[in-house]
C-alpha cells in the first residue's frame, strides 16, 4: 500500500508538474501578445519601453508581420500542444467513465471511493484547461485585432486628404494593410476551443462522444429521452 501510494504521488506530481510548465509557456505567449498589440500606440509603447513605430509604409508592415509570425512561434510548441492535448484526454476519459458510472447507477455512484477520486482529478483538471483557455483566448485576440490595422487604414485616408501628392504611394500601402486583413482572418485555425488548438481528430471526439454521453445522462437523470 506505501509503494502504490508513493508511485501515486509520483505521477501526480510530474503530471501537475508538466501542466504548470505548460501553463508558464501560455503566459509568456500572453505577455509577448500583450506588448506586440501596444507597438503599434505611442503612448502604450512609452508606457511599456518597447519600440513604437506606424503601419505608414510596406517596410513596417512586412516587419510587423515578421515580428507577429516570429513572437507566435516563440517557445515550445509541439510539447505543451502535447500536454495540453493529453489532460483534455484524460478529463475527456473521466468524464465519459464518470458518465457510464452515472448511467449504471447513481444512485450509489458517491458511494465508492474511486468514483471521488475521479471527480477530484476532473475537477483539477478542469481548473487548468479553464485556466489555459482564458489565456489562449485573451492571446489569439492580442493577436488578431483587427482593429490595429483598420485605425492605420483610416490614417492613411486622413493623410491622403493631407498630401494629395503622395496619395499614389499612400494607395499602396492601405491596399497592403487590407490584403494583411484578409491574410490574418484566414490564418485562423478552425480547430480551436478557446484559444487551445486541438488535434482535429481531439475536436471530433469532443463533439461526439462527450455530448452523447451528457446527452444519456441528463435522459437518465430526468427521465425523458434529450438529444444534446
Amino acid at each position: 500500500s506505501a509503494i502504490n501510494f508513493l508511485e501515486r504521488l509520483c505521477l501526480t506530481w510530474m503530471f501537475f508538474f508538466m501542466m504548470c510548465v505548460a501553463e508558464r509557456t501560455y503566459k509568456q505567449r500572453f505577455l509577448f501578445a500583450k506588448l506586440f498589440s501596444h507597438i503599434t500606440s505611442a503612448r502604450k509603447a512609452r508606457k511599456y519601453e518597447i519600440p513604437h513605430f506606424r503601419l505608414k509604409k510596406v517596410e513596417n508592415i512586412k516587419i510587423w508581420l515578421s515580428l507577429r509570425s516570429y513572437l507566435k512561434r516563440r517557445g515550445p510548441q509541439r510539447s505543451v500542444d502535447v500536454v495540453v492535448s493529453s489532460v483534455f484526454l484524460l478529463a475527456l476519459s473521466i468524464a465519459f467513465i464518470c458518465c457510464a458510472q452515472v448511467l449504471k447507477g447513481h444512485k450509489t455512484f458517491l458511494n465508492a471511493a474511486h468514483n471521488w477520486e475521479f471527480l477530484i482529478w476532473e475537477a483539477a483538471l478542469l481548473l487548468f484547461l479553464l485556466r489555459l483557455a482564458s489565456l489562449g483566448s485573451e492571446t489569439n485576440k492580442k493577436y488578431s485585432n483587427i482593429s490595429i490595422l483598420l485605425t492605420e487604414q483610416i490614417n492613411l485616408y486622413l493623410k491622403m486628404e493631407k498630401k494629395p501628392n503622395k496619395k499614389e504611394q499612400l494607395s499602396l500601402v492601405n491596399n497592403v494593410l487590407k490584403l494583411s486583413t484578409k491574410l490574418l482572418k484566414e490564418l485562423d485555425t478552425p480547430f480551436r476551443l478557446y484559444g487551445l488548438t486541438m488535434n482535429p481528430l481531439i475536436y471530433n471526439i469532443t463533439r461526439v462522444v462527450i455530448l452523447s454521453a451528457v446527452s444519456g445522462v441528463i435522459s437518465d437523470l430526468l427521465g425523458f429521452n434529450i438529444r444534446v
